[in-house]
């Protein structure tokens, strides 16, 4: 059985990002799907994750934090 391209962490990722300020873990392997675009990378998965981890840390879509404002 094959390894997912989203699951392998000998894979190159990108970190994608979306109109809301969501972010994905995306294999720099695949095309970036509409309505997103690459805002990290490419780089190990650590190193994604890692990016992920440290500048998403509202994890609320961009319309919704903007309800406490």
């Amino acid at each position: 059985m094959d390894t997912s391209p989203f699951e392998d962490d000998t894979a190159s990722y990108v970190v994608l990002v979306n109109h809301e300020a969501q972010r994905s873990l995306w294999p720099s392997s695949l095309p970036v799907p509409a309505g997103w675009t690459v805002s990290f990378g490419p780089d190990t998965r650590r190193a994604a994750v890692a990016h992920v981890e440290s500048t998403w840390t509202d994890l609320r879509p961009r319309g919704l934090a903007a309800l406490d404002r």
